[in-house]
């Protein structure tokens, strides 16, 4: 029996799907400073002046906010980034990343 070449090409299915996102939750401290806190939002988070005081003191009186909603990689990354500031700065300052 002779084989015969076939035309035909299989196609694979392939799934893709978003990335799962990841929270950066800033949580507040009794030594960390105001000014500190709403620079980390505009230097590290990219916020405006205004939005950064506003969120800083939205972490001041409820203890805690989401700063942001990223990748994994990026979520990790702007939380080490920031929690190493504040150590370089002296400051307490924990910030934690949770799945969405």
């Amino acid at each position: 029996m002779a084989q015969t070449k076939s035309n035909i090409k299989e196609r694979q299915r392939i799934d893709i799907k978003e990335p799962s996102m990841y929270n950066v939750i800033i949580h507040n401290d009794d030594v960390t400073t105001m000014d500190f806190v709403v620079m980390i939002l505009m230097d590290i988070f990219f916020y405006s002046e205004v939005d950064a005081t506003e969120l800083m003191l939205q972490v001041h009186n409820s203890g805690k906010a989401i700063v942001g909603t990223y990748t994994y990689d990026i979520a990790h990354s702007k939380a080490s980034m920031a929690t190493g500031l504040a150590r370089k700065n002296n400051f307490p300052l924990r910030l934690t990343v949770e799945a969405e």
